[in-house]
């Protein structure tokens, strides 16, 4: 992408080109709504536009950390909580395979496993199974260390497999309570 200091309008035309789609898509798994994610892409843009000298050269990581904050400042504002995610079923393909589960599952199931993990749980598998961004990558857009990543997204996997088995994990020894500092 450049140096900061050839951050001009060229640069950000080749960003916006290069990544506005994964914007987009990020959106949409959050938000059932499409011009909704399209109206999220613009403003992780303009953000783009407004903080350049601070975008890296692997800009998505950073993108979708941006676009993760204005999705959390939206749902503040409303005090609500965010829809049902449309899974499809490349989704749901990709989402089996970083948790270990099986890919027969169908959506609903995954829809239902999701709906009990937090939202730390859930964001963590969506940004390594549905974004493919590495765990370094992920602690990026989370703003924490790769180690915490690293353990968030072991701890997802494990409460996404329980609460997609027949018998959940915490029937056969007892769960240990985290604190948010944990995670």
């Amino acid at each position: 992408m450049g140096p900061p200091g050839k951050r001009d309008e060229g640069w950000f035309t080749s960003l916006y080109a290069a990544e506005y789609a994964h914007i987009v898509r990020y959106g949409l798994r959050r938000l059932a709504d499409g011009d909704a994610s399209a109206e999220l892409a613009q403003e992780v843009f303009v953000v783009a536009w407004r903080r350049r000298g601070e975008v890296p050269d692997r800009s998505l990581p950073w993108l979708y950390g941006v676009a993760r904050r204005l999705l959390a400042n939206q749902w503040r504002s409303r005090r609500g909580t965010p829809d049902l995610l449309p899974i499809t079923e490349v989704d749901l393909a990709r989402m089996a395979g970083s948790s270990g589960a099986d890919v027969t599952v169908g959506v609903a199931d995954v829809r239902a496993a999701l709906a009990v993990l937090s939202e730390f749980d859930q964001e963590i598998l969506r940004l390594v199974g549905w974004e493919e961004l590495t765990v370094s990558e992920a602690a990026k857009v989370l703003g924490c260390t790769r180690a915490a990543a690293a353990v968030r997204l072991h701890r997802a996997r494990r409460r996404l497999a329980e609460a997609m088995s027949d018998r959940p994990i915490h029937a056969r020894r007892p769960v240990l309570v985290t604190t948010r500092k944990d995670l």
